[in-house]
């Protein structure tokens, strides 16, 4: 019976270990790819999101704030999960968009309204932040 030709049971015992191996590692990378890409969208969406905020705000009139608080500003229609927040004086995450009165001099809020103010908008996906991004009003 020496002359019959096949394969081992251990050698195919082997070769079915080698590509699970394989097939693992393929999948792995498959699941990885797909994390880092909803990751990605995840981030360019809030970027857009923050800045059309930012763009939004410096487009509509200017509100003067009243001694020792903030403007208020509109804010955008955010998609399904998002969020879109600010930063008051006191540096605590609010759902409106603040402007803060701001002394470009010492870089901190001022308590009067100079005819600029500090915009923070934050944007949440899901519970998270994901970006923050700042820029300034002007009274023009």
């Amino acid at each position: 019976m020496k002359s019959e030709k096949g394969f081992s049971l251990i050698g195919v015992v082997i070769a079915m270990a080698l590509v699970g191996i394989i097939a693992i590692a393929f999948l792995g990378g498959l699941a990885n790819a797909s994390k880092t890409l909803f990751i990605a969208d995840e981030r360019e969406t809030a970027k857009d999101l923050a800045e059309s905020q930012i763009e939004y705000v410096k487009n509509q009139d200017y509100i003067a704030a009243l001694e020792g608080g903030e403007a208020t500003y509109n804010n955008i229609d955010e998609p399904l999960g998002y969020a879109v927040m600010s930063i008051n004086r006191n540096s605590e995450t609010v759902e409106e968009i603040i402007g803060v009165p701001w002394d470009t001099q010492n870089n901190q809020p001022s308590t009067t309204d100079d005819g600029i103010q500090k915009v923070v908008v934050v944007i949440k996906h899901l519970g998270k932040e994901v970006i923050g991004l700042e820029s300034y009003k002007v009274n023009r």
